[in-house]
């Protein structure tokens, strides 16, 4: 899946959409995808200067937005106007190894279960093979109020 499909299905742009590719998908079960960690991202100027380090929470928010992506190959349909994917919970999120720039994040997420709306996700990202973060991913579809 290229950045099109991808920007068809997501409803983050820049400097929030964090997948620029899909190289693997199994509906209903598995996505791999991955960002390319550029020095040009906008969050390195004050994390940290001089030492320029991926915030955590980017990291994890761009394991939702694969699992965002398996979600929605997986019902057929995007959110559309009127829908998100929302996170509903982050479980046993744990940070191995900093992610820098010129790093290959991959994201690897599976479907672990679907229960009333709910999806719950086994979610790792690595860089050269090696596992920077994991956790357990919860999300669900909900309507958008702008209220």
């Amino acid at each position: 899946m290229n950045i099109h499909k991808i920007q068809k299905l997501l409803p983050h742009r820049y400097p929030f959409l964090l997948v620029d590719r899909v190289t693997e998908l199994k509906v209903g079960e598995s996505i791999r995808a991955y960002k390319n960690v550029s020095i040009n991202e906008p969050f390195f100027n004050g994390h940290f200067p001089g030492k320029p380090v991926m915030p955590g929470v980017l990291v994890l928010e761009a394991l939702a937005q694969a699992a965002g992506l398996l979600s929605f190959e997986t019902m057929g349909e995007a959110p559309g106007d009127d829908k998100v994917f929302y996170f509903v919970g982050i479980d046993n999120a744990r940070f191995k190894k900093p992610v820098v720039p010129g790093d290959q994040l991959v994201l690897e997420v599976g479907i672990d279960r679907v229960r009333a709306g709910i999806y719950k996700f086994k979610a790792v990202a690595k860089v050269e093979g090696q596992v920077v973060c994991e956790a357990d991913l919860m999300c669900t579809m909900r309507e958008f109020d702008q209220n």
